[in-house]
């Protein structure tokens, strides 16, 4: 389902200091270690909903991400403080995340993407063309409970 304005959308938010070990030669965050920041903030979204990967696992479904995509707008320096938002904007056939890097300090957007995951059943390896009601549930709780 994609989210509709009368809808609550399902949001997590995470504030961090770079760190110099992130950083490239040139002292900008290496470009693999944004998918580290999505997913650190993407695990605070799921657990919002009791859906922990230790949950997903324990439901009989593993969740790959099968497509991605980050837009880097402004590079971020190691030792900055950044601010990472998570929102889940589909959920019915698939998961997709929209994820937003601000500068902490200004707000100015840095960096922008989303992943896209499916439910694959532990048991038999098959893909889900529609997610799993456990999951639904899960999201339909929480749209309940807003």
């Amino acid at each position: 389902m994609t989210s509709h304005s009368s809808v609550p959308l399902l949001t997590a938010e995470l504030t961090l200091t770079t760190h110099f070990q992130d950083a490239d030669p040139m002292g900008v965050i290496y470009h693999g270690n944004y998918f580290r920041f999505f997913e650190e903030v993407r695990r605070l979204l799921m657990e919002k909903i009791n859906y922990s990967y230790r949950d997903m696992q324990a439901s009989g479904y593993l969740w790959p991400i099968i497509d991605t995509r980050v837009k880097y707008i402004k590079p971020i320096p190691f030792d900055h403080q950044i601010r990472i938002t998570a929102t889940l904007t589909e959920w019915e056939n698939r998961l997709r995340v929209d994820y937003i890097i601000y500068d902490a300090a200004t707000n100015a957007r840095m960096t922008k993407g989303y992943t896209m995951q499916v439910a694959v059943g532990i048991e038999n390896h098959e893909m889900c063309f529609v997610s799993p009601t456990v999951f639904t549930d899960k999201i339909k709780a929480w749209h309940e409970n807003q």
